[in-house]
């Protein structure tokens, strides 16, 4: 079955808990909350969408603007967990749960539909993006333990995600190697069949999960197959009240 053909659901869960930036999803970009602008993207491409928060003051939020939204357990470990409580209280059924975050405010509609078409391919379980690193990037970049890259095999699907430079390149000096290979980053929007949702939030952690931190690789231990598409749209994600600033530059120059 071709994705087209698929009925697709976006989740995106919103916490109002947040380390580094307690309130994120109510912070106003542009006149209108962080959550908004996420899912008034998401919807422009795929109808049916839904906020999955554990917080009523989101909730309530996202009532205002005309969202879609579900209340969830506060308890979840990953947003994953959390998607899945969402789609449980839906009233019918989909073949494909995409998981986008709260906090990705320039969210391209280019980017939604690549991360649709990777269903196109009947043996992909799940599927993910990612996005070349420039040579303007930088080895800084390229080296940054909090963006994870990724291997990718010739059906474009993934080997392998880590925090470490992958692949390594043998006898070739650091500062060249963005220049002699293609690295990709990951870009953390996911996007579920619905049977594999439901199996993969019941799978103990991993080996590999809990040396890297990256719940992607219980998946890939366990059989799963990874579809990825590719993107060349840089995304504004938002982390800190720092990120929120830029956001306001990003959006003014648009």
């Amino acid at each position: 079955m071709k994705s087209e053909e698929l009925r697709f659901i976006a989740i995106i869960p919103a916490r109002y808990a947040s380390t580094r930036f307690p309130g994120k999803p109510l912070a106003q970009l542009g006149g209108k909350p962080v959550v908004q602008r996420v899912y008034e993207r998401v919807k422009s491409v795929i109808p049916n969408a839904v906020v999955a928060t554990d917080d009523e003051r989101i909730y309530d939020a996202v009532k205002a603007f005309g969202g879609d939204v579900v209340m969830t357990s506060p308890n979840h470990k990953s947003g994953t967990d959390r998607c899945w409580e969402a789609y449980q209280k839906q009233a019918q059924e989909y073949d494909v749960v995409i998981n986008v975050q709260g906090d990705e405010p320039f969210i391209a509609q280019s980017q939604l539909r690549s991360i649709m078409a990777c269903f196109d391919d009947e043996a992909t379980d799940i599927a993910t993006l990612v996005k070349p690193f420039a040579v303007e990037d930088g080895l800084q970049a390229l080296q940054n333990p909090n963006s994870p890259k990724v291997v990718l095999d010739s059906a474009s699907r993934a080997i392998y995600f880590s925090r470490s430079v992958i692949p390594y390149l043998r006898g070739v000096e650091p500062e060249e190697w963005l220049s002699r290979h293609t690295f990709y980053k990951h870009i953390g929007m996911y996007a579920f069949r619905v049977d594999a949702l439901r199996e993969v939030t019941s799978l103990p952690q991993s080996s590999l999960e809990k040396a890297e931190s990256l719940e992607q690789l219980r998946w890939l231990e366990n059989g799963y197959k990874i579809g990825v598409g590719i993107t060349n749209v840089e995304t504004v994600g938002i982390d800190t009240p720092e990120d929120l600033a830029r956001a306001e530059e990003f959006l003014s120059a648009q």
